[in-house]
């Protein structure tokens, strides 16, 4: 197992070098004039080449990637054109809100699809089973937009239950170790501090876990109904096995294995796919950062955001093919 990981770890080098000149060649290669927007409308001709010089945009796009790359094996992301301030120190500041609203809408796709798709395949065919698919149509068609509208106007708006937007109340601050106002609430024993955050996470979590929840019910029924069929599923009932040992113990952890890719996959979509979710409840994360910095064409900050977004996925690729490893004994990876 620990050659797996550290042979993944390398491999990573190379797909995040290649989606490190994608993005930046991307970046560069697009129209408009970067100093341009920075000097405003009513900046000279000399404004616009003073800043050009500043930022190193009149050099070669080579001499500029190599300065770039040779930033980022430092540690360095650059500085942002917008805030002024380091692309790491803005990415620090955003990246709890995201992780926080995608840990949660993990944790509640990942239960309730499960759940979901486990009683539809033990009673396919039944009226409960059709009624779960049929739910899971409608999560799979609604668009996140139009989700999150809804929700905001039925539990926000005309049953007043939680916060329309925002991780926090105004005036209201949660101090901890993690940068997660639910999680620090939490630790720090802060429960009016926790009540407020985790009640204005509620519509943002479901929102973003909609889809994935019925992505997951769908693939664990698949599974599900594959396993049940077994042999030795027969032989367990034949044996006396009650019913719950039987589907637990033997068929869920069987069929885990297709369950996990498609989780895995999902949490690294969750991580980088909330900038809708962020943008309709006004949530100050990564989503958010990515739309500001498009609109403002702060590369350097757009950088940032899709390294970290590739460097979140090979972690999730990794401890996906982990816990291959931890479910299912019979592979061994060479």
């Amino acid at each position: 197992m620990l050659n797996l990981i550290v042979r993944r770890l390398l491999l990573a080098i190379p797909v995040m070098f290649g989606v490190l000149v994608a993005v930046f060649v991307g970046l560069h290669v697009l129209p408009g004039n970067v100093a341009q927007a920075i000097g405003g409308p009513h900046a000279t001709a000399a404004q616009i080449a003073l800043i050009t010089r500043q930022l190193g945009l009149d050099k070669p796009i080579y001499v500029q990637f190599w300065v770039y790359l040779s930033q980022v094996v430092r540690g360095q992301l650059g500085t942002s054109l917008r805030t002024h301030d380091p692309v790491t120190v803005d990415l620090m500041q955003a990246f709890p809100y995201t992780l926080q609203l995608t840990l949660a809408a993990f944790v509640l796709a990942s239960l309730v699809g499960v759940a979901a798709g486990m009683v539809a395949a033990v009673y396919r065919n039944s009226w409960l089973d059709s009624a779960l698919m049929s739910l899971v149509l409608v999560g799979i068609s609604m668009p996140v937009f139009w989700t999150g509208i809804l929700l905001m106007l039925l539990f926000a708006v005309d049953l007043p239950w939680f916060p329309l937007s925002g991780v926090l109340s105004p005036g209201l601050t949660v101090p901890g170790p993690t940068g997660l106002p639910v999680l620090d609430g939490l630790l720090t024993g802060n429960w009016a501090g926790f009540g407020d955050a985790l009640s204005h996470l509620v519509l943002p979590a479901v929102t973003l876990a909609t889809y994935t929840v019925a992505f997951i019910a769908r693939m664990t029924r698949a599974a599900m109904v594959e396993v049940l069929q077994q042999d030795y599923l027969r032989t367990a009932r034949a044996k006396g096995l009650a019913g719950p040992v039987v589907v637990f113990k033997h068929a869920l952890r069987n069929a885990a294995l297709p369950v996990v890719t498609v989780m895995g996959i999902q949490l690294g979509t969750l991580l980088s796919g909330a900038v809708l979710t962020e943008t309709i409840f006004a949530i100050p994360g990564l989503g958010r950062l990515t739309i500001t910095s498009i609109l403002f064409r702060d590369y350097p900050e757009v950088q940032g955001i899709v390294l970290l977004a590739a460097l979140l996925f090979v972690l999730v690729n990794l401890l996906t093919d982990v816990l291959y490893g931890l479910l299912d004994p019979r592979i061994r990876y060479q």
